[in-house]
């Protein structure tokens, strides 16, 4: 039967480095039972999306692809950009 170790408390910190040193120099698994647990919601991380089919002119999809390409970014996301901005500027005027 394993010995088990006399482990102190977690101390407090007072700032990040504090605690960067502590971990730095203990194991974290020595302290998993002095931990609780604790409930995160992840879902506001990474907003679901839905993909859609939109026809456009040729001509506007060139003119964005362009654009895109002069800002260094894929055109579906620029057209994303757009469609947010113009969506936020409409309700404003509601």
């Amino acid at each position: 039967m394993k010995k088990a170790k006399n482990i102190q408390p977690i101390p407090g910190f007072k700032n990040e480095n504090q605690e960067r040193k502590f971990w730095s120099t203990h194991d974290a698994t020595d302290y998993f039972d002095q931990l609780k647990p604790i409930k995160l919601d992840l879902s506001a991380l990474r907003p679901s999306t839905k993909p859609v089919t939109i026809r456009l002119p040729e001509s506007l999809l060139a003119a964005l692809k362009t654009l895109a390409n002069k800002k260094d970014v894929p055109y579906q996301s620029l057209m994303k950009v757009f469609l947010a901005e113009k969506v936020k500027k409409e309700f404003k005027y509601l």
